[in-house]
């Protein structure tokens, strides 16, 4: 999956969402997004720095390692383990805030990614822990996708047995759904 020097080459910082949990590295999203795009015309290489388990301070820990790709735009999906964990809603903000202070300061274009919590951490959690993501999204003006598994998530026919992860046809639902999102970051990285 090698660009041309003239090409975008796209981070997706990640967890095993973006990895491909369970699916074979062709059925990842990262793949499947890159054939998308291209099957447009897009010259773009998706990079995948998806790390299952990978928490919010995981990602801000191999950010710089991540950039050393030198990527042109980034899709930043990381929250699902913060959340799956209960971790404090504030510390997910402020290593998200922490990335994309980095990227911003870099020249990189971002799609953020958001993220429900699971339901038994109760309503007040989950309100917060969904607020952290559009807040940054307005904080931070990146472009934003509020739900990275919309309309996947619980849905037994797109997920994986453990019914977190989505399977191959659940990613591609992911990758329809995103693409507009995709397209609006593709704009603001124009050069």
């Amino acid at each position: 999956m090698a660009g041309t020097a003239s090409g975008r080459r796209i981070l997706a910082l990640g967890d095993s969402l973006t990895a491909g949990y369970g699916l074979a590295p062709e059925e990842a999203f990262p793949a499947q997004l890159e054939r998308v795009l291209r099957a447009e015309g897009r010259d773009v290489t998706v990079i995948n720095a998806g790390v299952s388990g990978d928490t919010t301070a995981g990602g801000k820990a191999r950010l710089d390692w991540a950039l050393g790709a030198k990527p042109h735009l980034a899709i930043l999906e990381l929250g699902a383990n913060d959340g799956l964990r209960g971790l404090d809603p504030k510390l997910t903000h402020a290593n998200l805030d922490a990335i994309l202070k980095r990227l911003t300061a870099a020249g990189i274009p971002v799609l953020l990614a958001g993220m429900l919590a699971p339901p038994n951490y109760g309503k007040a959690f989950e309100a917060e822990f969904k607020a952290v993501f559009a807040r940054l999204a307005a904080e931070h003006d990146v472009v934003f996708y509020p739900f990275f598994l919309d309309g996947v998530a619980g849905d037994r026919g797109l997920c994986l047995p453990d019914g977190l992860h989505p399977n191959a046809k659940g990613v591609g639902v992911i990758v329809g759904r995103i693409l507009p999102s995709v397209r609006r970051l593709l704009e603001r990285g124009t050069p």
